[in-house]
């Protein structure tokens, strides 16, 4: 068993991925940090966690605990993401690991200096559902792909929620531009080469709160918006000359929707729907992590893969200031 340590009480954390990991069948939870004691003993109470800790440093610093998953402001994760992996303890953060595509160096040279698996916790990528997409398109269930489509957005002007706020590295893009972006690269195993973009920022905040995106895969184009501050709405379609593929609920699975594809062919003559009952991609994650972290072979996302994950959204932010094409 992974023994997992849990850097703050965010709320993803407590509603998703601490369940997830004490629902797995081969991790758990044995620890909580906080940096104030009180909090972090009532989420340790709260899961059966034995141990709470009452500053980050102090847990890296145990022993026990084998891995952290970081869930803090994307403003901070950098910094613990090198000082986890220095204290020897593998590392499961929050997407984005990063503000822009050079600081992941850092975290390449942490994860090779310590011998240890650092890895952007991108659910979608272990989820049962977008592994089928990616085997459909493998196998030309939809013909020459041409097209992929998307839309993330939710309603949120909450001034002391953490994407409103630029110095936690709020922002529309680096809190849902990057699904669409991870999502689209999973499934088809290409990489974009350039990108147009338009983007709004919040007047009163400062961040971005609105993304329209055009960007070129070579053999085909990926376009999609983003907002956080539109009426909720997801959906993925890949679009080929013998039929497409919609993903209804492609990132929060089973909230926004039926956990669901549906493969339609050209001429409509025919309609093959996959439903998934339970995906359960953040158990997925965490098992995955878990095994790869345990020296099983396993997929998982990369550094290698974040950083081009992240040019693209580094380029998508360039693009939204000029005119024309931006190479990615």
């Amino acid at each position: 068993m992974l023994r997992f340590g849990i850097l703050s009480t965010a709320r993803i954390g407590r509603e998703l991925v601490v369940p997830a990991i004490q629902d797995a069948e081969n991790c758990v939870v044995t620890a909580i940090a906080s940096r104030d004691l009180d909090r972090a003993r009532a989420m340790a109470d709260r899961f059966s966690v034995p141990h709470a800790f009452g500053s980050y440093a102090e847990m890296l610093a145990s022993d026990v605990i084998d891995a952290v998953y970081i869930p803090l402001p994307t403003a901070q994760h950098v910094e613990w993401t090198v000082k986890a992996a220095d204290a020897g303890k593998h590392v499961l953060c929050e997407k984005p690991i990063a503000l822009n595509a050079s600081e992941i160096a850092a975290l390449i040279a942490a994860r090779d200096r310590n011998k240890v698996l650092i890895s952007e916790a991108y659910m979608v990528t272990y989820s049962p559902v977008w592994r089928k997409v990616r085997s459909l398109l493998a196998e030309g269930a939809v013909g020459r792909l041409r097209h992929v489509q998307g839309a993330f957005t939710y309603f949120n002007r909450d001034p002391g929620n953490m994407r409103n706020v630029p110095e936690l590295g709020g922002g529309g893009l680096p809190d849902i531009g990057v699904y669409p972006t991870i999502a689209t690269r999973f499934s088809t195993g290409r990489e974009p080469v350039r990108v147009q973009a338009n983007t709004d920022r919040d007047p009163d905040f400062g961040t971005d709160i609105y993304s329209s995106v055009r960007a070129d895969f070579g053999d085909f184009e990926l376009s999609f918006y983003i907002s956080t501050q539109l009426a909720a709405r997801q959906v993925m379609v890949f679009h080929g000359d013998k039929g497409f593929i919609e993903v209804k609920s492609p990132f929060n699975a089973d909230r926004y929707g039926a956990e669901e594809i549906e493969l339609t062919n050209q001429n409509h003559s025919e309609s093959r729907h996959f439903r998934f009952q339970d995906a359960r991609q953040y158990r997925c994650e965490a098992e995955a992590f878990s095994r790869a972290a345990m020296g099983g072979k396993e997929e998982v996302v990369t550094l290698e893969s974040s950083v081009a994950n992240q040019k693209l959204i580094d380029a998508i932010y360039r693009a939204s200031t000029r005119d024309g094409w931006e190479p990615v």
